[in-house]
């Protein structure tokens, strides 16, 4: 039976790097993958754009892993982001830079990137098999991979890059961490990360007698572009601040502040979410705006005034957790009234209550535990030749294009280097 020299479990975007550049340097590569597709996962990221990378330095790419960033310092150095784009572009795939240094392909379609990939390794003549794989076993310097019809693969090195848990539609279904323990590795626990929040009610303003709590569910559909986030514990502490997008579904929220938010909290405990609708504006600047308003339109209600301030669908909310009447005039509005409506203007409050199945999450927290990893090379410090790289480690980073980054770095270094 041939033996290969490398063989890749797992044909996503970390996968395709490995074994094309495995195959580039000379090797004999075999690429398993279970779905009938390369790259299922990845036509679906970035709502269908694919965020490749972030046009950052190593060390911002480090800063914005925050789970085991110090590990893939070596990883990052050997391909960065400059790496990634040089890569793409002279395979014929065009890049541009959005904001937040976001890198995206010009067409903004994702299937574009797969083909580049695909391209890639068919150019190195990578032999592909669309098969699963539900067994490994290492006989000597051999490792053997079964596939689900009995079939066996051999080879002298092996890369596992199965992703993590998340959407499991995709093929990311944990086979990699089932491989792993057999081979004698530690999993750190995993759970969603980049993964939308359920939350029901806005709260109350504590002081304010008339103030009343909302449901979440009445603000389904509407898109915040500009609002400040704080994540606060039940003592009140501020574990995260953020700014940017986010959206109110019918669970509870998302967009990308949230996703990045959740990574910030390893187990939802009486979270608060606490959002600035007027970020741009002090509380003092706020106040003096209201009474600018109030002062031009005097004889308006107050349900109107609001028409300049927000969205229509955040009236109703604000009207409520102000504890100010929709219909009284403005010019009856008193000062200690006034200060109501900037605190919740400024402090709207939802409770937090769990995150979303981790079939939801863009990405898995958890997997192989680096500690047992090389990091120069992403292979095993428990079994020579056995290697790991992307999804399946216990790294993750925040959106923006990092945690596909970590893919290519990661998938780099174990091609290289098998």
């Amino acid at each position: 039976m041939k033996v290969y020299d490398v063989i890749v479990i797992g044909g996503g975007a970390v996968g395709m790097m490995a074994a094309g550049i495995a195959a580039k340097n000379g090797l004999d590569v075999t690429l398993i993958e279970k779905n009938a597709v390369l790259g299922k996962k990845l036509l679906i990221t970035g709502k269908g754009r694919c965020n490749i990378t972030n046009l950052c330095d190593e060390r911002e790419l480090i800063e914005n892993t925050q789970v085991n960033g110090k590990f893939l310092t070596n990883a990052f150095y050997q391909f960065n982001s400059f790496s990634t784009i040089e890569f793409f572009n002279e395979l014929g795939l065009e890049t541009k830079i959005e904001r937040g240094n976001r890198v995206f392909p010009k067409s903004d379609k994702a299937k574009d990137v797969v083909k580049t990939l695909i391209k890639f390794v068919s150019k190195n003549e990578v032999n592909i098999v669309h098969k699963a794989a539900i067994d490994l076993m290492k006989f000597g310097e051999i490792f053997a991979v079964k596939l689900v019809d009995e079939d066996v693969i051999k080879a002298k090195k092996l890369i596992i890059a199965t992703g993590g848990k998340s959407y499991p539609g995709t093929g990311s279904t944990g086979d990699g961490y089932k491989f792993a323990r057999k081979m004698g590795h530690k999993i750190k626990d995993f759970c969603p990360a980049l993964v939308p929040i359920n939350a029901k009610r806005i709260e109350r303003l504590n002081d304010c007698e008339n103030s009343v709590g909302c449901n979440v569910k009445d603000l389904q559909g509407l898109s915040l572009k500009n609002a400040a986030i704080k994540i606060e514990t039940k003592s009140g502490k501020t574990i995260h601040e953020d700014f940017g997008e986010m959206l109110f579904t019918h669970f509870g929220v998302s967009g990308p502040v949230i996703l990045s938010a959740s990574s910030h909290i390893r187990k939802i405990d009486d979270h608060k979410l606490v959002i600035d609708l007027k970020p741009a504006l002090s509380e003092q600047k706020l106040d003096r705006r209201l009474q600018r308003d109030f002062a031009e339109q005097s004889n308006k209600q107050f349900k109107n005034i609001l028409r300049n301030l927000l969205p229509q669908k955040m009236i109703p909310i604000i009207i409520k957790t102000s504890g100010i009447h929709e219909d009284k005039p403005v010019n009856q509005i008193t000062k200690e009234e006034r200060k109501f409506i900037v605190r919740a203007l400024k402090n709207l409050t939802i409770k937090l209550i769990k995150f979303r199945p981790i079939a939801e999450a863009i990405i898995t927290s958890g997997g192989v535990d680096v500690s047992q990893i090389n990091p120069k090379t992403m292979e095993s410090k428990l079994v020579p030749g056995l290697f790991f790289a992307g999804e399946v480690l216990d790294c993750d980073a925040y959106t923006g294009g990092f945690n596909l980054q970590i893919a290519w770095s990661t998938g780099f270094a174990a091609g290289s280097s098998s």
